[in-house]
């Protein structure tokens, strides 16, 4: 039997013709432009990115401005979009480009593979839409759309899986159009052969020869693993005003949230926070509740507020009053169920 996914390409470019996403990266699609995005998009659904993406583009036009930026700045800019680790890969990978490629962007997919932050799927990306070289550009909606029309229960989310639809894949990128076939499949992945719910196989150009269609199998496809359930935190955060402000402080350098700053905050079983940060005896009252998901942990959190009489506070804390919140500190969203209750004390 002839590989199914060698139909695909013909009718996939042209139901991408009439059915491409309208994304600003795509107008003006520049290996910068392409590169910001990608990692924007990581984990991110695309509807949360474009005012993201615009503010990003306006703040660092190009390369070497975000080469220069101070990282606060960028934590700034990133605040609410996650996984912020992206963003300071973004300006390690910016240095990289400035100092060992003289500013240029690295066209040959071995050297984007060596950016900081750039795996398989992004490097294959910004070669196939920025430079046109036929690379498959590897994401979930590839290897699901790919696994679906190949009627294949090889797991994908392995690396031995990974390889095996990539090079499945590779057999039938256009040559002519491969940045065009990689977004088209991104875009039949994300609003026809959905992850998530029955796909829409009426409105597919592959449902002539889908496997997985033509054997009713496309809720048993793509074959991966039961996911592992998160680990559930238990923590009691604390708001101290003084005077029009709130005390913030800087997590660690590394690990979950690294670098941003929090309202201070502890593990339930922790004992008593207060006087290891020496405000032993301050009083403090319920002031809500609030969960934040994580990918791999849940913080089920409690909060306390409290009014200090004096503006001490522990080294490396800070006060930050509401233009200091909005403008300088990057508070990551795990917060923000507490946002009513800062604003109201600030206001």
């Amino acid at each position: 039997m002839e590989n199914p996914l060698s139909f695909l390409p013909i009718p996939l470019l042209a139901w991408y013709r009439e059915n491409a996403r309208d994304l600003p990266w795509r107008r003006e699609p520049t290996p910068y432009r392409v590169w910001v995005s990608e990692i924007m998009l990581q984990q991110t659904r695309v509807a949360a990115v474009l005012g993201y993406f615009a503010r990003f583009m306006e703040a660092f036009p190009a390369v070497q401005d975000l080469a220069a930026a101070p990282e606060d700045q960028l934590m700034k800019l990133w605040q609410g979009l996650g996984y912020y680790s992206r963003a300071r890969n973004l300006q390690k990978a910016a240095r990289q480009i400035v100092e060992d490629f003289g500013g240029q962007f690295p066209t040959r997919y071995e050297e984007l593979r060596s950016l900081a932050g750039v795996g398989d799927y992004t490097a294959a990306a910004i070669a196939s839409i920025a430079f046109g070289q036929p690379v498959p550009a590897v994401d979930g909606n590839l290897l699901r759309v790919s696994a679906r029309v190949l009627g294949d229960d090889t797991d994908i989310t392995t690396a031995k899986g990974k390889k095996h639809f990539t090079a499945a894949l590779q057999n039938v990128i256009p040559l002519d159009f491969p940045g065009q076939f990689n977004q088209a499949m991104m875009d039949l992945g994300a609003t026809v052969c959905l992850p998530n719910g029955a796909p829409l196989c009426d409105r597919c150009p592959a449902a002539d020869f889908c496997q997985a269609h033509l054997q009713g199998r496309t809720g048993e496809l793509p074959v991966r693993p039961a996911k592992k359930p998160r680990r559930v935190e238990r923590r009691t955060v604390y708001f101290f005003f003084y005077e029009g402000k709130v005390a913030l402080r800087r997590r660690p350098a590394k690990g979950l949230l690294a670098g941003l700053w929090e309202y201070p905050n502890s593990l339930e079983e922790e004992g008593n926070p207060l006087a290891d940060w020496g405000l032993d005896g301050t009083e403090t009252s319920f002031a809500g509740t609030g969960v934040h998901i994580f990918t791999h942990v849940e913080w089920h959190m409690t909060a306390q507020r409290a009014a200090l009489t004096v503006d001490t506070l522990p080294p490396g804390w800070v006060w930050a009053d509401k233009g200091a919140l909005r403008t300088q500190y990057a508070v990551p969203s795990a917060f923000a169920p507490f946002q009513n209750l800062v604003e109201e004390e600030l206001s």
